[in-house]
């Protein structure tokens, strides 16, 4: 009797040990945001697991073109991850690729979001008639300049593309980092890859308060527009006619952008909202100074640019895909939200306690400058990203070799981009 009594007993141990066991979960996503995503997610899975005991979050960091191939192999192999996030043109092309990602428009419409997300951001989360991602960190991208080399220029932040183009000057022939060498540019900028250059030109069009690039919604080919074409032809003689920038800039990648401005030898920049923790603490350790964009065009204000929205996506062949979207929405909390603008600088509510920032990273938290959103033209015009990588062979060239008569250039190219849009159109 005693040894049936102890069987019963251990089988009920082991009962209870093995439904432990069960309830414990693993959640892992995969994203491209460094430590300070490993970090954010660390602290959202923590608060997480509060509301969901026994549940871990494991999140794994991939640079952005190891995150692509990583992504579309183990969702067309079945071996995909839990949940992946990164910026919405990224997933878009996830998409496309797989066309496995699960609809999240009842997951978001359950989620009462009225109080902080816009309908450009809703917008944003919605492609092939599917709503791919949870809009969870709204990227903003300002116009930095050293604070040192400013003082020591006897400038002040510049509001004006004349006043960049004065300060740049400046930045490149009075040695502003005192080191006695010639080596400092009045900007950095990149121009290697059609996501390099065109990015860039995003920004300046954007931010000079702008819309569209090279074509419209409705497939218009804008950048022979008189402002369109002014910011561009400024924009192309950064590169060419005033040497603002460094001689192999052609040939820069994000990568080697970041190495020109931490290294110190950029005076104006491109600066993210995820770039000021670093810029804080190290690397350029707090001098700079973040603003809008210049303005160029009479009558329009110039802005910070909303460069995208990062959000979290669900694979259709999540391993747990219950437990993946009730942590996809968690993301969207308070307490996830805080933990995002804390690690990764960038959140979309409106109720986080920013009090504990930097005065550059409050700038961006409450979103104090005028904001202009990009619209996106590859969720609208599956052919965008082909006509894009045209117009950046035409715009590259032309840096290498640069017209005589940039008017001209301009006319042509648009007269080439028009050509080239009727082409994809007819497939």
């Amino acid at each position: 009797m005693k040894t049936y009594k102890a069987l019963l007993a251990g089988a009920a141990l082991f009962a209870i040990a093995a439904s432990g066991t069960a309830k414990a979960q693993e959640l892992v996503i995969w994203h491209d945001l460094g430590d300070n995503g490993i970090n954010w997610f660390k602290a959202a899975g923590e608060a997480f697991a509060k509301e969901n005991p026994g549940v871990t979050i494991t999140s794994l960091s991939y640079p952005t073109d190891q995150w692509f191939g990583r992504v579309i192999s183990a969702i067309n192999t079945d071996t995909a991850p839990d949940l992946i996030y990164n910026n919405y043109e990224r997933v878009i092309r996830i998409e496309t690729q797989t066309e496995r990602l699960m609809d999240l428009k009842d997951v978001l419409a359950s989620i009462d979001t009225s109080a902080f997300l816009t309908e450009a951001d809703l917008s944003v989360a919605a492609y092939g008639g599917k709503t791919i991602i949870l809009p969870v960190q709204r990227v903003q991208m300002g116009f930095g300049a050293r604070k040192s080399w400013l003082e020591k220029t006897g400038e002040s932040f510049p509001a004006t593309w004349d006043d960049v183009k004065r300060i740049a000057a400046k930045f490149a022939a009075q040695d502003p980092d005192g080191n006695g060498a010639a080596d400092t540019f009045g900007m950095a900028l990149q121009a290697a890859k059609p996501r390099d250059l065109i990015h860039m030109l995003d920004l300046y069009t954007f931010g000079a308060g702008l819309r569209h690039t090279l074509v419209d919604p409705d497939g218009n080919v804008v950048i022979d527009q008189p402002d369109h074409a002014a910011v561009l032809k400024e924009f192309m003689k950064t590169f060419t006619e005033y040497g603002f920038v460094a001689p192999d800039t052609i040939n820069h990648s994000f990568g080697e952008m970041y190495q020109v401005i931490e290294g110190g030898r950029a005076g104006m920049f491109r600066v993210g909202d995820w770039n000021v923790k670093k810029w804080d603490a190290e690397a350029l350790a707090g001098d700079f100074v973040v603003g809008p964009w210049p303005a160029h065009v009479d009558g329009k204000q110039n802005a910070v640019v909303i460069g995208g929205m990062r959000g979290v996506a669900v694979p259709e062949n999540s391993p747990n895909k219950d437990l993946a979207v009730a942590f996809a929405k968690f993301l969207l909390s308070k307490p996830a939200q805080q933990a995002a603008l804390e690690n990764v600088g960038a959140a979309v509510r409106k109720d986080l306690d920013i009090a504990a920032l930097s005065e550059r990273r409050q700038y961006f938290a409450a979103a104090q400058g005028n904001l202009n959103a990009y619209d996106f033209p590859e969720s609208v015009h599956a052919w965008y990203p082909e006509l894009e990588a045209d117009y950046h062979r035409r715009l590259l060239a032309a840096i290498a070799n640069p017209p005589a008569d940039w008017d001209a250039f301009i006319a042509e190219t648009a007269a080439a981009m028009r050509t080239e849009v009727e082409r994809l159109r007819k497939g």
